[in-house]
């Protein structure tokens, strides 16, 4: 199965963070899956990847050739896609992918996360998604949506997404 995941790049982040992305990357290529991701070398997408490549695994990144001028690119990937805009990428996530992911990240995670739910509550798919909720780091986010429903901006729809609070569970959902 390829699987999507989508988190920070971000070199200022705790080592809770990385090293679960880490662990991630590990077991997704220990169970034969393959890394589809931001192809970053840094953050979550870069432990994540070395996770996967450490273990022998099979990872695809992509990326535009202009994100080098923010953040290094994986030099290790199996296959690298390069684009020409951010809607591009995400496309490719979505072409590319069974399953996706969302760990602890910023304004890009959150938005790739948004528009992947959006697509699937409007029945453009029906693939698993998953938020990853790495020492309650979206506890707040998922008291929002709680909070949006009640008020009655969405129409929340339980299949939507998953919550996962660790490795054993992304891999009991996939």
């Amino acid at each position: 199965m390829n699987i999507c995941f989508y988190g920070s790049g971000s070199r200022k982040i705790d080592e809770i963070y990385t090293d679960k992305a880490y662990e991630l990357g590990c077991k997704l290529a220990k169970e034969g899956h393959t890394l589809v991701f931001g192809g970053g070398d840094t953050g979550m997408m870069g432990a994540c990847a070395k996770g996967v490549h450490d273990n022998d695994g099979t990872s695809i990144g992509i990326a535009p050739e202009w994100m080098r001028n923010f953040e290094p690119l994986c030099e290790n990937c199996s296959e690298f896609i390069y684009v020409d805009s951010m809607d591009e990428r995400k496309q490719k996530f979505f072409d590319n992918s069974d399953a996706f992911i969302i760990s602890p990240g910023g304004i890009g995670t959150l938005d790739e996360f948004f528009q992947i739910i959006t697509l699937k509550k409007l029945k453009q798919h029906d693939k698993e998604i998953i938020i990853f909720n790495i020492d309650h780091f979206f506890d707040k986010m998922l008291e929002m949506i709680d909070e949006m429903d009640e008020k009655g901006f969405l129409y929340k729809q339980e299949d939507l997404f998953k919550i996962a609070n660790s490795i054993d569970e992304i891999f009991m959902i996939l």
